[in-house]
């Protein structure tokens, strides 16, 4: 008879058993994996609800704040007016990477300035008084059906060529201005030579097939620069490019400054001819103290900087409103007619939108499109945003920009009915013009706004910090008190 096989009450090495009570029984070998794997599971899925519950919780407390116009409209000007007023720290540690962009601007203009010299003097039978009788000139172009120009065909946004104050008032330097000219030209020319150099530099390599100039910036262009330069930003004098570019401005400030104050160029200025970036006067009348060896861009030299933005910049900037932290993200978008549409991706989410229109842009026309005047531009933009449904749900705010700019081209006597045929003989002062642009944009959101919202409206002007931040103030705790409501937020 054969033995018995005794039953080993243990564990195997493959599955572990259980004995139930003093019974004896051996249990199924799975049953301890069962009740352990069911008590992981338990936690993990415990954890993983906590943590969508904290999602979900965050995303309540995020408001999506696009900052949306065309380019130059002032959207990164405003960007950083939010910064300043919610995250100053942070604007203070950027400030070393600005000082390159701030020198390039300088650059920049002593370009333009020598660039509009040589043509003036190679032209020098061009004339502008028949500027308003050429017919070609005021042949309807692609913004004849904007909003400014509808209520009839004979009211119609001109394209003139670069009008002067003086029609018939030719450039004409004398031999002594024409012989200071030369010199300042041959010994700025070290200094413009690097312009091309340095736009690469601080655009991260990035270049455009049409030809295209100046400084055009991704999101991390910061860092990407302070990475081309060897981690020297903030550390002393910078290397690369900017490292040059910051040493032939030291060499060549006093020509800059004689270059500016020249008798020739003020008379460019007088007829209009000469066609600089807003911001350039402000950095050509401080070129001695940024030209300085350890100079350090101060709060308005950063508001005053151009860059032109490429894509789509995410900014998040802590909000504290009655003791609750709300996550605030700012948007800053390229506003050029080719990048408008990066901006759809993020407009099912948006809380809200800011949207900047430059009042004082009445007499400028766009890059892309010779033939279409800015503001019209910009209310056929502002008409697109009102009826476009993915935004039906956000909040709405429009900034009719550039006021002080405006106030200064109705005093120097720039007509708006030269540019604008329908303004007609309306007073050609600030109140008058700005309620004539204010009226045309509350028409279109009055007749194209898809969900019937209330817009608010501001008159902005980017460079007033005080003003600006006290609208800034206004603006954020209305959309965050909207937002509060719409989401249930307590």
């Amino acid at each position: 008879m054969p033995s018995a096989v005794p039953i080993a009450y243990g564990r195997s090495s493959s599955a572990p058993a259980s004995i139930e009570g003093d019974s004896g029984i051996l249990l199924p070998p799975n049953r301890f994996y069962d009740e352990e794997s069911q008590r992981i599971s338990n936690l993990i899925d415990e954890e993983l609800r906590k943590e969508s519950q904290r999602q979900k919780e965050a995303r309540r407390k995020q408001v999506k704040v696009m900052l949306l116009g065309q380019a130059e409209s002032g959207k990164s000007t405003l960007q950083k007016q939010f910064q300043i007023y919610y995250a100053s720290k942070t604007l203070d540690r950027e400030r070393p990477s600005w000082r390159p962009v701030v020198h390039f601007n300088i650059i920049r203009a002593v370009k333009t300035i020598l660039d509009e010299i040589d043509y003036e003097l190679s032209h020098p039978d061009d004339d502008d008084s028949d500027v308003e009788s050429d017919p070609e000139l005021n042949e309807p172009g692609p913004s004849s059906a904007g909003p400014l120009s509808s209520s009839s065909s004979s009211q119609r946004v001109k394209r003139p060529r670069q009008p002067s104050a003086a029609p018939g008032n030719a450039f004409r330097p004398s031999s002594t201005e024409l012989e200071t000219l030369s010199v300042l030209r041959t010994r700025l020319l070290p200094l413009v030579a690097l312009h091309d150099s340095l736009a690469s530099e601080l655009s991260g390599g990035v270049s455009f097939s049409r030809g295209l100039t100046g400084v055009f910036v991704r999101a991390g262009w910061q860092g990407l620069l302070q990475s081309n330069q060897g981690g020297r930003a903030g550390k002393g004098s910078p290397g690369g490019v900017a490292g040059l570019a910051a040493k032939a401005l030291d060499s060549s400030r006093e020509d800059v400054q004689a270059l500016w104050v020249h008798n020739a160029v003020r008379k460019l200025i007088q007829l209009r001819k000469l066609k600089l970036e807003e911001s350039a006067p402000f950095f050509l009348d401080n070129v001695a103290r940024i030209a300085e060896p350890d100079y350090l861009p101060n709060v308005d030299d950063v508001l005053n900087v151009r860059l032109q933005t490429l894509g789509v910049i995410e900014h998040s900037f802590p909000i504290n409103l009655g003791g609750t932290m709300y996550d605030w993200r700012l948007y800053d978008v390229g506003g050029a007619r080719g990048q408008r549409h990066a901006w759809v991706p993020y407009f099912e989410d948006a809380t809200a939108i800011i949207f900047l229109a430059p009042i004082s842009a009445f007499d400028q026309y766009l890059d892309e499109d010779a033939r279409t005047n800015r503001i019209d531009d910009s209310l056929q933009l502002f008409m697109t945003i009102c009826s476009n449904k993915l935004l039906k749900k956000a909040h709405l705010v429009l900034m009719l920009n550039k006021t002080d700019l405006l106030k200064a081209k109705l005093k120097a006597g720039i007509r708006v009915q030269k540019y604008i045929t329908s303004y007609g003989s309306r007073p050609n002062k600030y109140d008058d013009v700005a309620s004539y642009f204010r009226a045309h944009f509350m028409q279109v959101h009055k007749r194209k706004d898809v969900s019937n919202r209330s817009l608010y409206l501001h008159f902005t002007s980017m460079l007033d910090i005080k003003a600006t931040q006290s609208i800034i103030v206004n603006v954020g705790e209305a959309i965050i008190r909207q937002h509060v409501a719409q989401t249930g937020l307590t």
